[in-house]
């Protein structure tokens, strides 16, 4: 019994003692990394194996180097057919957003049969590799735990400010909008907690160990750094890649749903049909009815011109002036047919007569214009 208790015992320290190692290694590369990193040609891209910035991963690639792993650092697609990867190997991608769709295509042909670590993929990406559900960013904050199934992480956990979180079942280190660390089909993960393999984060928690258990699974690993310069006149990310699932079916409901009202109410539509009036309408209701409108308008000068000019066509029909007689003519031969003086005919039919002020002077001015139309009709 005893004996069997103390083999454990021996194992635990022997796990623990390799781990306080590993993170002294780690802590070594970081320092070393900060002191002389200025002074080196190295990269600016976030989580470049050769960045010596806090954002750089300069320091978990010296260590696993340190531990064996042969580090293959590529920088065009070109490179990376020409490094032959295949089984017994792992191919990591960061700067994921650089990839477009012809370099993600030669990236599925050329890491085929490897292990295919892309880090932090986005909604371009996730889809080409069997992740049809769109990440989402996170402020991770605390420490999360693996959480999950699969042994490699067991009791470790992840600490990072910011991740993508990827909405799957059997991921590890899950948050409540997702996985940060998922396999959507075998030999492929996705990692979302990127800030995990940074020179600046990845001594926090269990980040280093993570790590190391992610890249370090074989004994050659391929670090896929993307260029822009690999893309294409085509390439990019398309606007339907942008939107979520639900969207799309969504759209095509509420097109057809328009469509079918178009439909519904161009039916009632058609040739207009002449019927004939219900009843008749005599001339005086309508005259009525107009000068109740326009008292209630309130629109004396409209009122006033309407009048006037069904004064002037009368006269000019008695006169026999023709439909559109000059009004100057005309009020010249009302007021001799009339025997008035032509200023007064022409402050009751002349063009420039002024606008009645009240209800008072529009009653006054009808009344004197029925009267002119009575001494114009007599012989």
């Amino acid at each position: 019994m005893s004996a069997t208790a103390a083999a454990p015992a021996g194992t635990g320290r022997r796990l623990n003692r390799s781990s306080l190692l590993i993170a002294l290694g780690l802590g070594l590369a970081v320092l070393t990394v900060v002191l002389v990193g200025g002074g080196s040609a190295s990269r600016s891209a976030d989580l470049d194996p050769d960045n010596a910035d806090p954002n750089g991963a300069r320091a978990l690639a010296q260590v696993l180097e340190d531990q064996g792993v042969d580090v293959d650092i590529v920088r065009t697609a070109a490179a990376l057919h020409d490094a032959q990867t295949g089984a017994g190997s792992t191919v990591v991608v960061t700067s994921t957003e650089l990839l477009g769709q012809s370099t993600t295509d030669r990236l599925v042909d050329d890491a085929a049969g490897a292990r295919l670590v892309l880090v932090e993929p986005g909604p371009g990406t996730t889809d080409a590799f069997g992740l049809s559900a769109l990440p989402t960013g996170v402020d991770v904050g605390d420490a999360v735990a693996a959480g999950c199934a699969d042994p490699t992480y067991a009791g470790l956990s992840v600490a990072v400010d910011y991740a993508l979180a990827y909405p799957v079942d059997g991921g590890c280190f899950s948050t409540s909008d997702g996985a940060l660390l998922a396999e959507p089909r075998p030999g492929t993960v996705v990692f979302g907690a990127g800030e995990a393999l940074s020179n600046d984060q990845v001594l926090r928690a269990d980040n280093a160990a993570v790590a190391l258990r992610l890249l370090g699974q074989s004994d050659r690993l391929v670090w896929y750094v993307p260029s822009i310069d690999d893309l294409r006149a085509d390439d990019g990310v398309s606007l339907t890649t942008l939107l979520p699932d639900w969207l799309r079916p969504s759209l095509w409901l509420v097109a057809l749903a328009t469509i079918a009202l178009l439909v519904w109410r161009a039916r009632r539509l058609g040739a207009l049909a002449i019927e004939p009036l219900p009843v008749s309408v005599k001339a005086i209701e309508t005259t009525r009815s107009r000068g109740r409108l326009y008292r209630k308008a309130g629109d004396r000068t409209h009122a006033a011109g309407v009048l006037r000019a069904a004064a002037r066509v009368r006269a000019a029909e008695r006169l026999r002036l023709g439909s559109r007689p000059d009004p100057d003519t005309l009020v010249r031969d009302v007021a001799r047919h009339t025997g008035r003086p032509v200023a007064e005919i022409e402050a009751l039919l002349g063009p420039r007569a002024p606008a009645p002020a009240t209800d008072h002077d529009l009653i006054t001015l009808a009344d004197q214009l029925a009267e002119l139309d009575r001494e114009v009709r007599r012989p």
